[in-house]
């Protein structure tokens, strides 16, 4: 079977820039600055995550800077209009913090990501002290992944335990040649041959997408029904 995905410790960032609960406004974006990120976790303790500030929460700081938001704007906004009287890491940041264990797959990550909108995750353990940093970055490198080692991996665990080399045919003293083919080429899958049940094939092309770096499925599988041999025996 195919192995277990890549987790996220296997691509987290260990060295992560964060700031205290009590870092101010001005602190916050000079290490925004030095460091060359958009957000970071805010720690208490001796490393508890407890909230993430981004420049988002920085931003009503210079939008509501020269101006005096109507009181329907500020009903409307009362979180951005909080935050732009905030001046320390405390008060601006989000919370609580969208955060993701160590041992998640990355297509955990990828969906907590995509739902809860965000570019990155703290990586906390099971108290909440935290471990490293995930990005969306961190997420794309298994398409960094060699077309030859998906390959070797599809033949090792798909190919060989769908697929073996032969196949019983009806009669015990009968077999049937099985042969698929892998080819792969910018992280795109294609698999080739004659197979004794084509109703494996879903199956092929479902545990194929979960082998990382795999970016397409193109199976090209046939059934080898016609080439059964008849009553007089093995062709």
């Amino acid at each position: 079977m195919p192995e277990t995905p890549h987790i996220v410790s296997d691509v987290m960032t260990q060295t992560v820039v964060a700031v205290g609960r009590d870092a101010p406004f001005k602190e916050i974006v000079r290490t925004m600055e030095q460091w060359k990120v958009s957000a970071m976790p805010v720690l208490e303790g001796e490393g508890r995550v407890v909230g993430v500030v981004s420049e988002a929460d920085l931003l009503p700081k210079e939008e509501f800077r020269d101006s005096d938001p109507s009181l329907t704007e500020q009903r409307r906004r009362l979180s951005d209009v909080a935050k732009a009287g905030a001046s320390t890491a405390g008060d601006l940041m989000s919370t609580p913090a969208v955060t993701v264990y160590p041992g998640a797959t990355l297509a955990q990550a990828a969906r907590i990501m995509a739902v809860r909108h965000v570019k990155r995750l703290p990586v906390v353990d099971d108290i909440g002290m935290l471990q490293g940093i995930v990005s969306r970055a961190d997420l794309l490198k298994v398409f960094l992944r060699p077309d030859e080692d998906i390959e070797e991996d599809v033949r090792r665990t798909v190919v060989s335990y769908l697929f073996p080399a032969f196949s019983h045919a009806i009669h015990v003293h009968e077999h049937v040649h099985v042969h698929v083919h892998v080819h792969v080429h910018e992280g795109v899958v294609t698999l080739r041959g004659h197979i004794r049940d084509t109703s494996l094939i879903s199956g092929a092309v479902r545990l194929v997408r979960a082998i990382e770096g795999v970016v397409d499925v193109e199976p090209h599988l046939t059934g080898e029904s016609a080439t059964l041999p008849g009553p007089g025996g093995v062709q």
